[in-house]
């Protein structure tokens, strides 16, 4: 009997249980990507383990249509296997999260070359000037590129001179520089020397242990990435960069471009299909040996893989929303296991988790040697308006700013101060957010959108008010100041291009969410200024505490990184909060071990896993039925604690409910709502309901 390929059809169907036989055509093997039958239509597979034999008779097993050109490491199909069990997904989704990008195919395009035919006078005679011209390139200089020559090309080949064939062309990624291009290497301060020594020491293990890179903003972790990578490439071992957003770390891009020229690949959602493609395939063929890109460029298929690399690894935008939910700090923790490669996390701001769990490298000062900008903490509790007097003299003293507020928008809210109607999202239970330069409420959930009223609909008055303000409200009012305003948020479309016009002008103020807090080094920014500082405290969110701190200290870190040094302002109705004091003092080892302290008491992680649960449906009874059910299934499970059903607000016109598991046993309590959702989803009458399992919710 011929081998048998088992094959997981890539499909979105939760109840699909896989893998399916089909006969297995020569030369396929695990990683293999094929096009299957599979019901009435054809889809993509992926081919998970090979077998003897199967428990189909032999004229029940169908063939496959077609094997696709690109095939995954077998290493990723084993990765996907382990995001399927561990974030409680199915192994088809998980590997759509691996496989290569959908829908596009190499670029070719006609190239020429001389075949070598001799051309006497006579028939030389015959061409017109632009043929011989063609003819004696293609002698002198080899093959090329027929491009708008092709007519005349082809003629050559009619007469035997030229051969034309179809070759795949490249489409080039072009990265926008942000910061001045580094000529040579700088050379590297004691502190880094000490750290790359400690890096390289597990680089040369062939098991080596996770790293945690504690650096102060501005003592230079990118140039410790970019030599260790190097020693990764000298042993002949890919590299993966992971940072945050792509869009808003143009510098990281171009310098590792610039460093390793054109061995760097980038992957990211930004890219065309065709880019996507063809970056992926330089990847994958070991033309490209070091990737760089957001969360999902974990999935980069390099082989023997050296070093991994999270920038920023507290950022949140490093946890996928989509199912699986996957972390790609866990991703890659278990990736670097796969592979014996070296895990580095870096940040100037680390979660208490990877302190807890990773070896400290410690990089305690700024290359520079000057000192970190001192903080000033602003009471706003007597004070109106969203800047303070203080706050808005140093603005006008400044030549270059950012101001951070951690909300988008003109007004939080619009309300009738007759009859007290707030205007609501039709499909979510929150306030609609008003957005003045487009006359429009929006809901930053679903993004539902209507005109911005001129009366009450409930009442008829036109006392309609505006409540609260974000970014949009802020950089107009600060255009009063006279410097030049840069708005940077979620509503902008080009974020590299405003860096670049902020960066090149002699005064400004960028102001923004929290995005301007983000890997940004701009030497001749001389003040941060953080309003509103205690917002994230308000939030139900036991981790408000270590997001506060982490959003002051990277954005006080935006600032005095040139000769003129700098300051931070600090706005906040709370100036006693313990994370903003400790931000104030640059106290990131005073935070973390009252912050460890306070999870251990309270069973938070690192002390505990959490595992969240969600059920939504257009009815709220659906709802509440799915979820008792749901808590019936799990049962009791040892050493956790299950909390709810709770009730949630309303999302994208479905009713929500939740349950969360406290853990200390992950594994089995993975295990437990994993099967416990399977068996309350496998209920046909409860089709309306939807599941989200959610490990280590955000």
């Amino acid at each position: 009997m011929p081998p048998v390929a088992k094959v997981e059809p890539i499909t979105t169907a939760r109840a699909l249980r896989g893998p399916f036989d089909y006969l297995c055509p020569e030369g396929v093997g695990v990683g293999s990507v094929l096009i299957v039958p599979f019901g009435h239509r054809d889809v993509v597979g992926v081919v998970v383990s090979i077998a003897d034999r199967s428990e189909l008779p032999d004229d029940r097993l169908a063939s496959p249509r077609r094997v696709l050109d690109h095939d995954l490491p077998p290493e990723l199909v084993e990765l996907a296997g382990w995001i399927a069990a561990e974030y409680c997904s199915t192994p088809a989704r998980a590997l759509a999260l691996v496989s290569p990008p959908p829908g596009a195919r190499a670029k070719l395009a006609w190239w020429a070359s001389a075949t070598g035919a001799p051309a006497d006078d006579a028939p030389r005679r015959a061409l017109s000037a632009r043929q011989r011209t063609l003819l004696d390139g293609l002698r002198d200089g080899g093959r090329r590129q027929a491009g708008a020559d092709l007519p005349a090309l082809r003629r050559l080949a009619d007469r035997g001179l030229v051969e034309l064939r179809r070759r795949p062309v490249r489409r080039y990624v072009t990265h926008d520089a942000v910061g001045a291009r580094r000529a040579q290497p700088p050379p590297l301060t004691g502190d880094q020397t000490q750290a790359l020594t400690a890096i390289e020491a597990q680089l040369a293990r062939d098991k080596p242990h996770a790293l945690l890179l504690h650096g102060v903003t501005g003592s230079g972790k990118t140039e410790v990435y970019l030599r260790a990578a190097a020693t990764a490439l000298d042993r002949s071992r890919g590299v993966i960069i992971l940072v945050p957003e792509i869009g808003l770390t143009p510098q990281i891009v171009s310098r590792f471009a610039d460093r390793f020229g054109d061995t760097v690949a980038v992957l990211h959602s930004r890219l065309s299909a065709g880019e996507r493609h063809d970056e992926w395939t330089r990847l994958r063929s070991g033309q490209a040996r070091v990737c760089v890109g957001p969360r999902s460029a974990i999935f980069a298929p390099i082989e023997r893989l050296g070093l991994i690399v999270l920038d920023e690894e507290h950022d949140a935008s490093y946890k996928h929303e989509g199912d699986p939910r996957y972390d790609a700090r866990q991703v890659a923790q278990r990736r670097a296991d796969q592979a014996g490669a070296l895990l580095l996390a870096g940040s100037a701001t680390p979660r208490p988790e990877s302190v807890h769990a990773l070896r400290r490298v410690r990089l305690p000062a700024r290359v520079d040697g000057q000192a970190l900008p001192p903080v000033r903490i602003v009471d706003m509790r007597e004070t109106a308006g969203a800047l303070h007097p203080d706050t808005s003299h140093a603005l006008v003293d400044a030549a270059k700013s950012i101001v951070l507020l951690n909300r988008r928008g003109w007004s939080n809210f619009v309300d009738c101060r007759s009859c007290g109607h707030v205007w609501m999202c039709s499909q979510c239970d929150v306030a609609l957010v008003l957005h003045r330069s487009q006359d429009r409420l929006a809901c930053h959930h679903c993004g539902h959108r209507e005109r911005m009223p001129a009366r009450c609909a409930q009442c008829g008055s036109m006392s309609v008010s505006r409540h609260g303000a974000g970014t949009e409200r802020l950089a107009h009012d600060l255009q009063q100041i006279g410097h030049e305003v840069f708005r940077l948020d979620a509503d902008v479309a080009d974020a590299g291009a405003l860096l670049r016009r902020f960066e090149a002008a002699r005064r400004g103020i960028l102001v923004g969410t929290q995005m301007v807090a983000k890997g940004h080094d701009f030497p001749d920014v001389t003040l941060a200024v953080v309003v509103d500082a205690d917002g994230t405290l308000r939030f139900p969110d036991f981790r408000a505490e270590e997001r506060t701190f982490a959003l002051v200290t990277q954005l006080a870190g935006r600032a005095g990184r040139g000769p003129a040094g700098g300051r931070v302002l600090v706005q906040t109705l709370s100036p006693g909060a313990p994370s903003i004091v400790a931000a104030a003092g640059h106290d990131a080892d005073g935070f973390l071990r009252a912050e460890l302290a306070r999870r251990e008491a309270l069973r938070y992680p690192p002390f505990s896993s959490l595992i969240r649960i969600v059920c939504s449906a257009p009815e709220a009874a659906a709802v509440r039925a799915a979820a008792q059910a749901l808590r019936a299934a799990l049962g009791e499970i040892d050493g956790a604690q299950i909390l709810g059903p709770a009730p949630l607000f309303r999302l994208r016109g479905r009713e929500r409910t939740q349950l969360v598991i406290k853990a200390g046993d992950r594994a089995a309590a993975v295990r437990a709502a994993g099967a416990a959702v399977d068996e309350v989803a496998a209920d046909r009458t409860r089709r309306d309901v939807a599941y989200s399992v959610d490990v280590d919710p955000q």
